[in-house]
């Protein structure tokens, strides 16, 4: 498959062109998955955890171990949870307290909802394509506002678990395994209902599209690579160049809520009798 660039164009125009193209693949294709990750929370005001910025840059970054932390003295983790003491903790709960899904959220359900992304996985914690209205959403880091049973993964809204301060951790009504929050720590696997998902739809996926993402954290790293080499074509949405960029057939550069809006438009506005 050629390769094209917005680098090749240089106007606004040729961008939206290559919009265009793009918005006829994923039209074309049988089975989309949509990757996403920071880059498109940051543009609904979460800033990144590395980089300029970032919350471990200013604050330092937290245990590497926080997941063995957790399981040898879980109810300190949960004392940490109500009560955090890390500035990087903090501050991370008052931006997603704020965040509001931006419209590359609203653009990817509403591709979803018209049948044109058939899944959509994401790196990302802060809730936001859930509350864009995507459906089939593989949370492969997990979601901070859900609670998870480390022993039979059953995910709970914390509404449904009574957390008791004088009695911790809580427990699961299922199991009674105990229940953390449902966000991935350091040296936590991923969960595996959740990576057999993902594995499933990329092995379906003809097309995908890779937003805001460097594609460097394994395993969702791997995905649009093992995809690329069945034939598959892959679209990247991003500001800058990234690893994956020698890899796609359409590397769209810009914010990647502006990018989709459009590639939605150009969706929609197919001419009739276009396929899928």
């Amino acid at each position: 498959m050629a390769k094209a660039s917005t680098a090749e164009f240089g106007v606004d125009a040729a961008l939206d062109a290559a919009i265009a193209a793009a918005a006829g693949h994923v039209r074309g294709a049988r089975h989309v998955v949509a990757l996403t990750g920071a880059g498109l929370s940051v543009e609904s005001g979460i800033p990144p955890f590395r980089g300029p910025g970032g919350l471990w840059t200013r604050y330092g970054e937290p245990p590497m171990d926080g997941y063995q932390r957790f399981l040898r003295d879980p109810r300190a983790a949960w004392q940490e949870r109500l009560h955090p003491k890390a500035a990087w903790a903090r501050a991370l709960r008052e931006a997603l307290a704020a965040a509001k899904p931006n419209a590359g959220h609203l653009a990817l359900a509403e591709l979803e909802r018209l049948g044109c992304c058939a899944a959509l996985i994401t790196q990302n914690v802060d809730d936001l394509h859930r509350q864009a209205g995507s459906r089939n959403l593989l949370e492969i880091h997990g979601n901070h506002r859900l609670l998870r049973c480390v022993e039979c993964t059953a995910r709970f809204a914390p509404e449904q678990i009574a957390v008791d301060p004088d009695d911790l951790p809580p427990r699961c009504p299922r199991c009674d395994g105990i229940v953390k929050d449902d966000t991935v720590h350091f040296g936590e696997p991923i969960p595996p209902d959740v990576l057999r998902r993902c594995y499933e739809e990329v092995g379906r996926a003809d097309c995908m599209l890779v937003v805001g993402t460097s594609a460097t954290v394994y395993p969702a790293a791997e995905f649009p690579l093992e995809m690329v080499r069945r034939g598959g074509c892959l679209i990247e949405i991003n500001p800058d160049d990234t690893e994956l960029t020698p890899a796609a057939s359409l590397s769209l550069r810009g914010p990647g809520g502006d990018i989709l809006e459009r590639l939605l438009q150009h969706a929609v506005q197919a001419p009739e009798g276009s396929t899928r």
